[in-house]
C-alpha cells in the first residue's frame, strides 16, 4: 500500500479522499481549494477561493449522490440524470443536452462520461506544483478521454490540459464540453458577466414559461430582444434572485475563447480561458428560479459552458445542423483551458492564454 508523504504547505495532492461514498481527490496550494468526484465523472465538485473563503460551484438542491446506491425511480434519460446532478463542473461527452440516438446507441442527458467513474493518477506531487490525471473510456462509442488538473504554488489559476482519442476504426461524432455551472452565495445581481463579444443566440423555441428572451433572436452580445415586443436585456448583468427567469442562449463568433463573472460587491470574480477554434459555442444557461420539475423554485446558478457544438437539443441534433465535432479513426483531439479566480471590481478586459485577469473600466 502506497502512503504519500502529507505535506502541510505550498501545494498539495491526494486521491485518497472518500465524500459520501466516492473516491474522491483534492488539490490545493495557498489561494485554491478543488475537489473532484473521482467515482462521478471527475466533477470538479468545489472550485475554492481560499484567501475570500468563495466557492463558485452551484449546488443542486439535492447534492451528492452514490450511484451505486441510489436508485432511480424512473427511466426517463433526462430524468436519471438529474437524479445524479450535484452541480458544479462536469465533462460532457459524446453526447451534450437532451437525449438523442446515435447510430443505435441511445444516449442520455449530457452522456455520457459524467456519469461514470474515472480511473486516477498522480503525475506530479512536489510543493512547487501537483498535477493529477484523470481517464475514462465510453462504453457506448469507443472514446478515450482524459484531463490533468494542475496547481502551481502561489497560483490561483487551475490548468487543464485535455485529450479525446477515437479508438474505434470508424469516424465518430460527438459533442464535447464543459458544463461549468455557477451560484451563490458567489452569484447575486451584483454580478457581471464580461466576453470578447460575439454573436448572440437565444434559444429558437421558447424555452419555459418564465422565458424572457426572444426565441430566435440573433444580434451582437450582450443585448438581446426580449419576449415582450420593444424591450431589450443586456445578458452581461446577473438578474437579482427572485426573478423566476429560466432561458438559455448561446453566444458564437467570439474573437477569443474567455470570459469572466465578477461580483462588483463582492469584489471577486471567476474566469475560464479556452480554445475557441474548438469550444465555438458558449452556452448560457440562466436558471433563475422558475417553477415546476426540477427545480421548484429551488435554483439561482449561471451555466457559461464552453462547448464545440450547437444546441442543447443532443447529438443528433448538431449533426443535423452541422456543428458536431467529428474524430476520425485513431485521432487525438486536446485542448487546454485555464480557471482562475482573481480579486477586484473592474470589469474584465480580457483573460491571457496563461490564465492573466487584463482589467479595465
Amino acid at each position: 500500500m502506497h502512503y504519500q508523504v502529507e505535506r502541510n504547505h505550498g501545494c498539495r495532492v491526494s486521491d485518497a479522499w472518500t465524500y459520501r461514498g466516492l473516491k474522491s481527490a483534492i488539490l490545493e496550494n495557498e489561494l485554491l481549494r478543488i475537489v473532484v468526484l473521482v467515482d462521478k465523472g471527475a466533477d470538479i465538485y468545489q472550485f475554492v477561493h481560499k484567501p475570500t473563503d468563495v466557492d463558485f460551484m452551484w449546488r443542486s438542491p439535492w447534492g451528492v449522490r452514490d450511484p451505486s446506491k441510489f436508485t432511480s425511480t424512473t427511466a426517463d434519460p433526462a430524468s436519471v440524470w438529474l437524479d445524479m446532478y450535484e452541480g458544479g463542473w462536469q465533462t460532457v461527452l459524446p453526447g451534450g443536452g437532451y437525449p438523442s440516438s446515435y447510430r443505435g446507441a441511445d444516449l442520455g442527458i449530457h452522456a455520457e462520461v459524467n456519469t461514470m467513474p474515472w480511473d486516477c493518477v498522480i503525475v506530479e506531487d512536489t510543493a512547487d506544483r501537483v498535477s493529477i490525471r484523470f481517464s475514462v473510456r465510453t462504453y457506448r462509442t469507443p472514446l478515450f478521454f482524459e484531463k490533468t488538473l494542475s496547481l502551481e504554488s502561489g497560483s490561483s489559476v487551475l490548468a487543464i490540459e485535455e485529450a479525446l482519442v477515437n479508438e474505434g476504426e470508424e469516424p465518430v461524432d460527438c459533442v464535447w464540453g464543459q458544463h461549468i455551472a455557477i451560484g451563490p452565495p458567489f452569484l447575486s445581481g451584483d454580478c457581471v458577466i464580461d466576453l470578447p463579444g460575439g454573436r448572440l443566440l437565444s434559444h429558437e423555441t421558447e424555452w419555459d414559461a418564465t422565458n424572457r428572451l426572444k426565441p430566435g433572436f440573433d444580434g451582437p452580445w450582450p443585448w438581446s430582444d426580449a419576449k415582450d415586443a420593444g424591450e431589450k436585456i443586456d445578458l452581461s448583468k446577473v438578474p437579482a434572485h427572485g426573478d423566476r427567469i429560466m432561458d438559455m442562449s448561446y453566444i458564437t463568433d467570439m474573437p477569443d475563447g474567455w470570459y469572466a463573472i465578477t461580483n462588483q460587491r463582492s469584489q471577486v470574480g471567476f474566469g475560464v480561458v479556452f480554445p475557441k477554434e474548438l469550444f465555438r459555442y458558449l452556452w448560457y444557461w440562466q436558471s433563475f428560479g422558475g417553477y415546476g420539475y426540477p427545480w421548484w423554485g429551488r435554483t439561482y446558478n449561471v451555466g457559461l459552458e464552453p462547448f464545440t457544438s450547437y444546441d442543447n437539443q443532443g447529438l443528433e441534433a448538431a449533426i443535423n445542423n452541422g456543428t458536431a465535432l467529428r474524430v476520425e479513426a485513431g485521432r487525438r483531439v486536446e485542448a487546454s483551458l485555464k480557471a482562475v479566480a482573481y480579486t477586484g471590481a473592474q470589469r474584465v478586459r480580457g483573460i491571457e492564454a496563461n490564465g492573466s485577469v487584463v482589467r479595465g473600466s
